[in-house]
């Protein structure tokens, strides 16, 4: 059975760093591409960034661009993402996710991923 555990989460000052962190258990990263999503209150889910299985695509949505990063170690099924200079607007939970999209424009598509981890809170608040 496979297994995605996230970490990291937590609250921080506007302007602070977080570095989530999504151990997968059961299951390879091989093949499939990675990614972050997040929900803020009473919104939809927003694909904020995404790797491609061979890391030739990367996906960053706008408002995030410049401060979040996302990364993966294959050899130990782990993806990451770093964020900086955190803003209030960045609160919401963050779910990492694993996928096969069916083509490079639909990298960061919430329905083309099919493993979730359980999803962490980010609170960016003074």
């Amino acid at each position: 059975q496979e297994e995605f555990v996230e970490s990291g989460g937590g609250l921080v000052q506007p302007g602070g760093s977080l570095r989530l962190s999504c151990k997968t258990t059961g299951f390879s990263l091989v093949y499939y591409a990675v990614g972050w999503f997040r929900q803020a209150p009473g919104k939809e889910h927003e694909g904020v960034a995404c790797l491609g299985d061979e890391d030739e695509y990367t996906y960053y949505a706008d408002s995030v661009k410049g401060r979040f990063t996302i990364s993966r170690n294959n050899a130990n099924n782990t993806m990451y993402l770093q964020i900086n200079s955190l803003k209030p607007e960045d609160t919401g939970v963050y779910y990492c996710g694993a996928g096969v999209p069916v083509s490079a424009l639909r990298i960061c598509n919430w329905d083309d991923y099919d493993y979730w981890g359980q999803g962490t809170q980010v609170t960016v608040s003074s």
